[in-house]
């Protein structure tokens, strides 16, 4: 048996395992990471450790870290309430609003992750305040990152229409851009439909002046309960509670749920605009940024930002980090190269071509999107010379299989929803999670390749 076989085998006994036996997958991939990498690569720790996402690990820890203080003081309580008034109460037009913010993001430049850890955190707040599935909420903030993620001025676009022109293909900019536009709001709308966002329709608006009635220590008897003092519109006493509350009733405590700002809340966001900026403007380190302004917060108040380190999601953090640190082992060792060549050496193109774009989708729900596809562009480049396969629609495919997997919990942009989401039942999320991106990538690859690759566009 091949070295290259035996790695993937490998992995699926870590599948196995950590959803038979409920063990952290993380800590099994470390484990899976040490005796291949050892016993059938032949990699001292330099080697192993070679594939450790050290810069998701800061992300992580720091997106996860500065919002659990803004949680504790209030911030996102008021961020919550100025986004109820923005949409007039409409709460079923706040997913959306966080879809074409991430995507406007990602369009003008942010990088995917950086995009997703600005705005994961504050969407999930509000799903938790107002009873909108996390998963919902979740999964239309990455698909509008990766809505926008291939415009002709993003970081995405750039890279993959620079591979395009190294390996002298044709290609289509504007092309590129429409595919994962059009692929990713399709699916986005196919989820609003089927979690819970016609519900959110016929709730009709909330009282403007909900100031987190539905929140801890809101004055509302019970959410989703519709026994509190008064209900939402339209929704015959059955939505959940929701009183007004006058901005002067704000208590500004850690779990205060009135919309005063109070000055650990102006700093807070000052804080979270300065880490738009930063990551935005001056190209820093979403995960360095992030620690830096919690510090600095909780320097200012540690008695508002006491527990935060204690909500940092490090289950998360060791499950994300092992399963690279695996795939990372993978790399080294040529099981990716190995699979994606297997596969171009196949004489129909059009199967080589659905094919490529399994591999994509499946190795991007583990890994970097960009990477991947810098890596099978060019093993597609042979069979697309012999003018069978449209190069344009080829590549569209490839990048849009790539990227709308990223829904993975196992993928930057999946870890940081997981590890965002606030009072949730994370091993249940996480399944969620993992369900939906296996359904992701069983199908979307298929698709695209029906859609872009068998009419021969390009």
């Amino acid at each position: 048996m091949s070295p290259e076989l035996i790695s993937i085998l490998v992995l699926v006994v870590v599948f196995v395992i950590a959803t038979t036996r409920s063990v952290n997958m993380g800590a099994l991939a470390f484990a899976a990471a040490f005796g291949v990498g050892t016993l059938v690569a032949d990699l001292d720790a330099d080697g192993i450790f070679a594939g450790f996402p050290g810069d998701l690990f800061v992300v992580l820890v720091g997106v996860t870290y500065l919002f659990a203080i803004a949680r504790a003081n209030g911030t996102t309580d008021w961020l919550v309430h100025a986004a109820v008034r923005l949409v007039r109460g409409r709460v079923a037009l706040i997913p959306w609003v966080m879809f074409a913010l991430t995507g406007a993001l990602t369009a003008i430049g942010a990088v995917s992750p950086a995009a997703v850890a600005i705005v994961a955190p504050i969407a999930l707040s509000f799903a938790t305040r107002y009873s909108i599935s996390p998963l919902l909420m979740g999964t239309m903030v990455v698909h509008g990152a990766q809505a926008g993620g291939f415009s002709p001025i993003s970081i995405y676009g750039s890279i993959v229409n620079g591979i395009v022109e190294r390996e002298k293909l044709p290609g289509s900019e504007v092309g590129l851009f429409l595919a994962s536009l059009v692929a990713n709001l399709l699916i986005a709308a196919v989820l609003f439909a089927l979690l819970g966002g016609r519900k959110l329709w016929a709730r009709g608006a909330v009282p403007p002046e909900d100031g987190g009635a539905l929140g801890k220590g809101g004055t509302g008897t019970g959410a989703g309960t519709g026994t509190g003092t008064g209900t939402s519109a339209g929704t015959g006493g059955t939505a959940p509670a929701a009183v007004a509350v006058r901005p002067d009733q704000g208590t500004g405590g850690a779990e205060g749920t009135g919309v005063r700002l109070s000055p650990a809340r102006v700093a807070t966001l000052v804080a979270l605009v300065a880490l738009v900026v930063a990551v935005l403007g001056f190209d820093l380190d979403a995960g360095l940024t992030a620690v830096t302004l919690a510090v600095v917060l909780s320097t200012a108040w540690p008695d508002d930002s006491r527990r935060a380190v204690g909500e940092i999601a490090w289950s998360t953090v060791l499950l994300i980090c092992g399963v690279l640190t695996y795939v990372g082992v993978l790399e080294e060792m040529g099981t990716i190269t190995w699979a994606g060549e297997g596969v171009g050496g196949i004489g129909v193109p059009l199967l080589a071509a659905v094919l490529l774009c399994y591999i994509g989708a499946i190795v991007s729900a583990f890994a970097s999107s960009v990477g991947i596809m810098g890596a099978l562009i060019p093993l597609a480049v042979p069979f697309l010379a012999q003018g069978e396969i449209g190069a344009v629609g080829m590549i569209a495919a490839l990048a849009v299989s790539a990227t709308v997997v990223d829904v993975s919990p196992f993928s930057t942009n999946g870890a940081l929803v997981l590890a965002a989401a606030p009072d949730v039942d994370r091993d249940r999320f996480f399944r969620q999670l993992m369900i939906y991106g296996g359904i992701v990538v069983a199908a979307v690859p298929a698709l695209a390749w029906l859609v872009l690759v068998v009419p021969g566009f390009g």
